[in-house]
């Protein structure tokens, strides 16, 4: 179970590279996550977890070209692995598993 273990802004940033694509970077991770889950997402946070998953295998980095915008900074784009699939994927099963055992009486209860 250790073995995929992902916090739930984990599990967001990875999800988020994967709908990302090859179009992954920092700040466009960060404008995804905020307009899809209406959730401020400090840079800082962000890039903490990047850095974590690509040391757990879930991701590879790689530098773009350099651009005037940035100064001729380089962009680092981010690549979810297959690792990191399995990781999710046993994340959304463990998550279904506990869906689906939820005994009527409670799925029954109203909030509203």
């Amino acid at each position: 179970m250790k073995k995929f273990q992902l916090g739930e802004f984990e599990e967001i940033v990875l999800l988020t590279v994967a709908v990302l694509d090859q179009e992954a970077y920092g700040f466009g991770i960060k404008e995804e996550i905020e307009s899809r889950l209406e959730r401020s997402v400090s840079i800082g946070a962000l890039q903490s977890a990047l850095r974590r998953m690509e040391n757990k295998g879930y991701l590879t980095s790689q530098k773009g070209e350099g651009s005037t915008e940035r100064g001729g900074r380089p962009k680092l784009f981010f690549r979810i692995t297959a690792h990191g699939m399995r990781a999710l994927d046993h994340n959304r099963n463990v998550r279904l598993d506990l869906w689906n055992s939820i005994p009527a009486s409670v799925s029954k209860l109203s909030y509203d």
